[in-house]
């Protein structure tokens, strides 16, 4: 068995706890592990916040006010994957598609560690661009499950 479930959502601040609370109750109910939901909760608050923050573009219209989250829990492993309509991300060489995030933010920078934070958080991260040239910030963890998993879905 696998769950999955995708989100529209509005590019405002009030959509990213929603998002969040979605995936701790799906976890929860699974039966995954709390320390890996957690994880995964942390890693998607950042997605979104830079979704809402970045994802827009002024000539876009209606499309660039919205994003789009998807998780996928199936097996041993947790896809969650949020794309927007905004500019994407930068080009760089020796990169997967030649696609990157922005430097790294100083130590004492009051915002621009999101990014950064999902790849420690996660066990692979893909940062890439939607179809319609939005960006895509794609991240999988490995699932453990708590002895009592009612939907261990291995």
């Amino acid at each position: 068995m696998s769950i999955w479930w995708s989100l529209h959502l509005r590019r405002e601040a009030a959509s990213v706890p929603l998002a969040r609370r979605l995936l701790l109750g799906t976890m929860e109910t699974a039966g995954v592990d709390p320390d890996v939901s957690y994880d995964l909760s942390v890693a998607l608050t950042e997605a979104c916040a830079n979704a809402v923050e970045h994802g827009g573009d002024a000539g876009a219209g209606p499309a660039s006010e919205a994003y789009r989250v998807t998780a996928y829990l199936d097996g041993e492993t947790c896809r969650i994957e949020v794309a927007d309509a905004g500019p994407g991300f930068g080009k760089g060489p020796g990169l997967p598609g030649g696609v990157r995030p922005a430097p790294a933010a100083a130590p004492d920078a009051e915002c621009g560690r999101g990014l950064r934070l999902i790849e420690e958080l996660a066990d692979h991260v893909h940062f890439g661009r939607t179809g319609r040239g939005g960006a895509l910030v794609s991240f999988d963890k490995i699932v453990k499950w708590r002895a009592d998993a009612p939907l261990a879905l291995t």
